[in-house]
């Protein structure tokens, strides 16, 4: 993973004077819904950011390098998917270094970006350990689409588009079906806006 010196241990955005924004999302959930959402994205020139979690990679191991080779980000989003701020230092570094070997034996690499499992942003003791496990930067948001509580389409997509501006880096989920059916109409609605959807490594870089 690459570091950037300017930026904060914790990321959640990045700059706000370029029409970018970084759609991510947790990887868990049916692989048929995950493959749906990337296809979609594709057909519509975008590219997206996928915190993976590894019990879901050990389930379906053909995902990470779909999700590669479509021109996205992966990422780490712990190996059980747990309350990765609530466990003791040695269970933190556990699920975060557990889910970086996963990446490493099925793509060569730990991933980009580590996200904190079942917390908006990670505790100091989870940035220390995801920065000792190879991770630079901890990948937070900004806009949160809610779509984990399954609120219908439109209202992902509402949520997101009310929230969302340049730089925005917004937290959406793999496995809800709410959100393949939603990512359609929000590409449309960010495009009209003159936002482009790409990888969060795109977002940041210079």
């Amino acid at each position: 993973p690459r570091a950037y010196p300017a930026l904060p241990a914790q990321i959640t955005h990045g700059p706000r004077t370029r029409p970018r924004v970084a759609l991510t999302f947790h990887g868990q959930g049916d692989p048929a819904l995950a493959e749906a959402l990337l296809r979609t994205a594709e057909q519509a020139g975008a590219r997206v950011t996928v915190l993976a979690v590894g019990d879901w990679l050990d389930a379906h191991p053909a995902l990470a390098r779909r999700i590669l080779d479509g021109g996205h980000d992966l990422g780490n989003h712990t190996q059980r998917h747990l309350a990765v701020n609530a466990l003791s230092e040695a269970d933190a570094a556990a699920e975060i270094e557990e889910c970086a070997r996963r990446l490493r034996r099925l793509t060569g690499s730990i991933g980009t970006w580590f996200r904190p499992s079942r917390a908006p942003t990670a505790s100091p003791l989870v940035v220390r350990l995801a920065c000792r496990a190879g991770y630079p930067h901890v990948l937070s948001y900004d806009v949160d689409s809610l779509d984990h509580t399954d609120p219908g389409a439109d209202a992902v997509t509402r949520t997101v588009l009310d929230e969302v501006r340049p730089g925005s880096v917004v937290s959406l989920h793999l496995g809800h079906p709410d959100t393949v059916a939603a990512l359609p109409a929000l590409l449309t609605g960010l495009d009209h806006r003159g936002l482009h959807a790409v990888t969060t490594t795109e977002l940041l870089s210079r």
